[in-house]
This record gives C-alpha cells, structure tokens and sequence, in this order.
C-alpha cells in the first residue's frame, strides 16, 4: 500500500502531466469543431479522457505518454459525436465504419506521405469501396446547413431562396390531412372509389371496369360521395 507521501506525489506528478499535455488535448478537440457540438464541450470531453489516460498510464510499459493517450482522446470525442452529435444518425455500421476509417487515414497518411484515396482506405481496411465511400459522405454530417446561411461573402441570396416552394404543394398536402380521415367515415366501397379516382388516378371508364360499373354508375356514385364529404367537411368548421 503506499504511503501518504507516496500517494500525493502520484497525486501531483499525475496533475503535472495533465497541465503539460492540455493543450495537445484541445487541439484533438478543436478537430472536430463546426460539427454541431459546441467547441467548450469538445475540450471538456478531451480533458476528461486526458485524465483517464493519465490515470491509466503505466510507466514501465515502454511507451511514451503521448502515443497512449492521443488515440485515447481521439476515441472519446468520436464515441462523444456518435451519441450526442448526430442530428440525423445513419446507421451502426457506417458509424463503426467511419471510427475505422478514421484509423486508416492517420496510419496510410504516415506511410503513403499523402492524403488516402478511398480506394486506398477499402484496400486497408478490406471493405467495399462503395461501403467506404458512403461512410466518407456522411462523416461531418453532424448538424444540416441553415437555409438562412449566406452563399457566399460578396451575395445577398441564402441558400433558402434557391428552393423551390410551391403553394400548390403545401395546400395539397394540408388538403389531404384535412380530408384523410373523413375519408375514413366513408363505406369501404366509396373509399375504394375515392382511392382509384384520387390516389390512382383512373379514369371513370376505367374505374367502371375494375368494379363492374358503367361510366354514368361511377360518374353518379363519385358526385355523391363528394356531396357526403362537403357535409363532413361543413359539420368540421361548424364544431
């Protein structure tokens, strides 16, 4: 067991080791800035990985402190962006793919004296280029662009205003919303009528032969069904 003096010296070397290699813990951190996360809980998820790295390091293992604690911090701010970055999450495997990823490119980066292509990385890490390629994309997806975000420096436009927004659109969709559950009060043979006029587009002939009705059978049976509706419709606005 060691003694009082032994343990605050461990105490105090291990908080000196800490201080010394801060900023090497914030520069990780600021890697992986402008994803969604705040930058002040990037370093505080380094910092804490720092110290467990610290906690952790043996002193006789022949390894100097940095080579075990760098890929320490870079394993907890990536496990910190697939719980908590991810505004839209893909799926498990590419998330497990990109820490892979992530891996290969330091190490073919120190050996290729280049950036990897993906073909490189596929090659290294025996996967399918597509799968690699695919991963890459969404890497940094962390959080989707403003439409309010200026095009550039020198344009007024957002990229807000290069999309197209139809009223049409809109109105047709709230319709549909509005009149989808009246539908439902309808028998089940005018919802079928109503489903191939409306949502399959057939003609009146065309529904007529699929029912086994004449045009003026289905011509009739659809303008009551449109009365029944505006009644619905008229007892909604009235409530």
């Amino acid at each position: 067991m060691l003694s009082t003096d032994s343990a605050e010296d461990r105490r105090s070397l291990m908080h000196t080791v800490i201080e010394m290699h801060l900023r090497t813990a914030y520069r990780e951190a600021a890697r992986f800035r402008n994803r969604g996360i705040p930058l002040e809980d990037l370093r505080q998820v380094a910092a804490k990985a720092l110290t467990a790295a610290a906690q952790r390091y043996d002193v006789t293992s022949g390894h100097d402190f940095l080579s075990f604690a760098g890929p320490t911090i870079r394993g907890e701010l990536r496990k910190h962006f697939r719980d908590h970055g991810w505004m839209i999450r893909p799926p498990r495997r590419v998330q497990e793919l990109q820490t892979r990823i992530h891996l290969a490119q330091e190490e073919l980066s120190a050996t290729l004296c280049r950036s990897p292509r993906p073909s490189d990385i596929a090659l290294h890490l025996d996967e399918p280029l597509e799968s690699v390629i695919e991963a890459l994309t969404s890497d940094g997806c962390y959080e989707p662009v403003s439409l309010d975000q200026p095009l550039g420096e020198d344009r007024g436009d957002t990229l807000g205003e290069l999309l197209s927004c139809g009223d049409a659109d809109f109105d047709l969709a709230e319709t549909r919303m509005f009149v989808g559950p009246l539908v439902l009060q309808l028998p089940a043979d005018d919802r079928d009528i109503v489903r191939l006029r409306f949502y399959e587009g057939l003609t009146q002939t065309e529904i007529g032969e699929r029912i086994g009705m004449s045009q003026m059978q289905v011509s009739r049976r659809l303008a009551r069904i449109l009365s029944q509706l505006h009644h619905l419709v008229g007892e909604v606005d009235r409530s």
